[in-house]
């Protein structure tokens, strides 16, 4: 039976073996590890401390972890350092070291086992250079994600004249584009008409569909006085040019607002949209729901719900999309939901609509999930 020899085995091992005195002083080393930096064995042995074979940083990091964990554990495993060779280069390597005792239980000398780390360092490199570049790919994705989305929601609300508005939209995720969209522009004559909706889904599918809804709510308002039968517009155009079987629908709400002696007529009408909240000057929060109305582009006859109230001096009108009432909030499973959402408005009226739309921003803050995109549309009577 072939025998192997103990003194070879250390010699010649896979391995780096490098013993020292407990000042570091390097008392042994195998002729692996002597191949591996290039140094001659007389050169190191009596001479160099284990310290001298260290980089800068290695150096730092062994008076720091290195030799004060050893001295605790009396053992240490798998740390990483880079040795300096002969010709100048460094040599990553993995590096586990043991005290050894005498039978008084008192420390001899400090075993090292050293292993090549080259190619694990390479396959680390790779792995970084590949993460920076993923991570390159994806700001630059979301980036044309977020162009996009700008691209789908007005520059700014302006206001009619007398009035003030404010519009915020939070994207829950940057690297999807959300459906939520909304407007506020004039019509023929003294007229203003305004939309704020919710597709279903995300993507590049639901974009496309909030840009039909948005040119088409804006087309069909220029000629078309009756909201109702400018989301009965809407709904062919939808049903008709993107029904499939992965279709897509929306919930809105369109109105029109008129001027009048002393504040404005608003007309409504909804299509499964949540409750625009009317925050009057008096301090109360009246919802102003569309119950009954069925989500924009699932039906061939959709049923469409309207409702006309005044807006006066001091009042002020909150549209929002369903991310908001769904969103939870802090050490909550529980949703945040539209009687949360109206207590918030009481508390808050009577404000304006910039005032609002800050509070409502602080809100979204507050909350701990969102795990949808969140748009927001406030108009309220007073100077503007």
């Amino acid at each position: 039976m072939l025998e192997d020899n103990i003194d070879d085995l250390y010699d010649t091992a896979p391995c780096g073996n490098l013993s020292t005195l407990l000042d570091g002083t390097i008392a042994k080393i195998n002729t692996t590890l002597l191949g591996w930096l290039g140094y001659p064995r007389d050169e190191l042995v009596g001479h160099k401390r284990f310290t001298d074979l260290l980089t800068v940083g290695g150096k730092l990091y062994h008076e720091t972890h290195f030799a004060p964990l050893l001295q605790m554990q009396g053992e240490v495993n798998g740390i990483a350092l880079d040795l300096k060779c002969a010709d100048g280069s460094r040599l990553p390597v993995l590096i586990t070291s043991a005290v050894k005792t005498g039978s008084d239980g008192q420390p001899m000398l400090i075993r090292t086992t050293i292993f090549d780390a080259r190619e694990r360092r390479a396959y680390e490199q790779e792995l970084l250079q590949a993460r920076r570049q993923a991570d390159a790919e994806r700001e630059r994705l979301q980036g044309l994600i977020g162009g996009l989305q700008r691209s789908l929601l007005p520059d700014t609300v302006l206001a009619p004249p007398h009035m003030q508005a404010g519009a915020y939209y939070h994207m829950a995720s940057a690297d999807r584009i959300g459906g939520d969209f909304y407007d506020l522009f004039a019509l023929p004559g003294d007229r203003w008409g305004f939309f704020l909706g919710d597709v279903c889904g995300k993507g590049l599918a639901a974009a496309a569909t909030t840009a039909a809804a948005r040119y088409t709510l804006r087309t069909a308002a220029a000629y078309e006085p009756d909201p109702a039968a400018v989301l009965t517009h809407l709904n062919n155009v939808l049903y008709q040019g993107y029904h499939s079987d992965s279709h897509r629908h929306c919930t809105v709400i369109f109105g029109t607002l008129t001027p009048t002696a002393d504040g404005c007529s608003i007309t409504i009408a909804g299509g499964g949209h949540p409750a625009l909240m009317l925050l009057r000057a008096g301090g109360t929060v009246e919802a102003q729901p569309t119950t009954g109305g069925t989500l924009i582009g699932s039906l061939r006859n959709p049923r469409i719900v309207t409702r006309t109230f005044t807006l006066g001096p001091g009042d002020t009108v909150v549209l929002y999309s369903d991310g908001l009432l769904e969103a939870h909030p802090s050490h909550s499973a529980d949703r945040y939901g539209e009687g949360a959402l109206q207590a918030f408005l009481t508390a808050l009226a009577p404000t304006t609509a910039p005032a609002a739309i800050t509070a409502l921003t602080g809100l979204l803050g507050s909350l701990e999930r969102l795990d949808d995109d969140v748009a927001l549309m406030t108009l309220s009577f007073g100077t503007g």
